[in-house]
């Protein structure tokens, strides 16, 4: 697993939220859904993403692709100054500021939204809904707004996801989940590729001839019974040596880093296999399901049969968005 693959494994998108929003300035929508991540496009017209804190706003034109991370909130508007007429709640759900139900009145077909039919802004929405979708650790090595200008992206992803969101077709969630993580990976290469990119600490710690080494004999045999001395052993240095060193550039210690990379490996293994909880356990490096189960919930909140049957995930809404 090269470097870039380590970090890019983890979107997982499932039943996302995905609709085209048209709208007719002026017009404001406060983000308060609490979401992990959200990718934005426009596909016609212009569009202000106002972030919670102090920093300046971002101009979205056609082509540009932004992605925000949650759980703050952000202000997506025709300009910065534009009062806030709407409001999306966790789950997609849409209300006025005063929490009036608003989802018949700006349905605008399937997985269409909006408050003006032909109006001249068209925006392709992307969200992750739950933290387990996404990777812990790409997370964190995202800045709270990433944006791509279309100059520097020539993906047709995009032009795919705008042609797929609107059908109606069997099985057509699923295909948009599918696009909407290769658009995201596509866009976070071409992001992390940029001079200047800040790429998380391990990401880096990849380089390094002795760290690099360790990280990737974690990742690529989760299942082995590593200890530090026997890590020290493949990667030729001293036990005391490597922690060091391995905690300096990744930030934590190789066993709290095998645990990480463990756990993560299970979520995916849990969601997109059959296997059993005990299979999985010792898939990734467990001997006893109790273990497995009690530091997955301890890191995921919930054990691993709650996570593989999708508690807390939001209903499917595609064919109702801002339901």
């Amino acid at each position: 697993m090269d470097a870039l693959a380590g970090l890019l494994d983890g979107p997982r998108a499932r039943g996302a939220f995905l609709l085209r929003m048209v709208m007719e300035p002026p017009w404001s929508v406060r983000i308060e859904d609490r979401a992990p991540l959200c990718l934005m496009s426009m596909t016609e017209g212009e569009a202000w993403i106002v972030p919670a804190d102090d920093t300046e706003p971002v101009l979205l034109r056609p082509g540009d692709l932004a992605i925000a991370r949650g759980p703050e909130p952000y202000t997506v508007a025709n300009r910065p100054g534009t009062r806030p007429q709407t409001r999306i709640g966790p789950g997609g759900i849409c209300t006025t500021l005063r929490g009036e139900p608003l989802a018949q009145s700006m349905h605008l077909g399937v997985r269409t939204w909006g408050n003006a039919p032909d109006g001249e802004a068209s925006m392709l929405v992307g969200t992750y809904l739950l933290d387990g979708e996404i990777s812990r650790r790409l997370l964190n090595a995202l800045p709270a707004l990433v944006l791509l200008p279309g100059d520097d992206r020539g993906s047709p992803l995009l032009t795919l996801l705008d042609r797929e969101i609107a059908r109606d077709e069997p099985g057509q969630s699923v295909v948009l989940d599918r696009l909407l993580d290769l658009l995201l990976i596509d866009a976070l290469r071409t992001w992390f590729s940029r001079p200047g990119a800040e790429a998380p600490a391990w990401y880096r710690a990849l380089g390094d001839p002795v760290v690099g080494q360790a990280v990737r004999l974690l990742q690529n045999e989760p299942a082995h019974p590593w200890t530090v001395a026997a890590l020290a052993d493949r990667t030729g240095v001293s036990r005391a040596g490597l922690a060091r060193r391995f905690t300096e550039l990744v930030g934590e210690p190789p066993m709290a880093y095998l645990t990480g990379w463990r756990l993560a490996v299970a979520a995916d293994l849990l969601r997109e296999t059959d296997a059993t909880v005990e299979a999985v356990a010792r898939k990734v490096g467990y001997s006893q399901a109790f273990a497995f189960s009690t530091a997955f919930k301890r890191v995921r909140g919930v054990g691993p049969q709650e996570y593989r049957n999708g508690r807390g995930l939001p209903d499917r809404q595609q064919d109702l968005p801002m339901a």
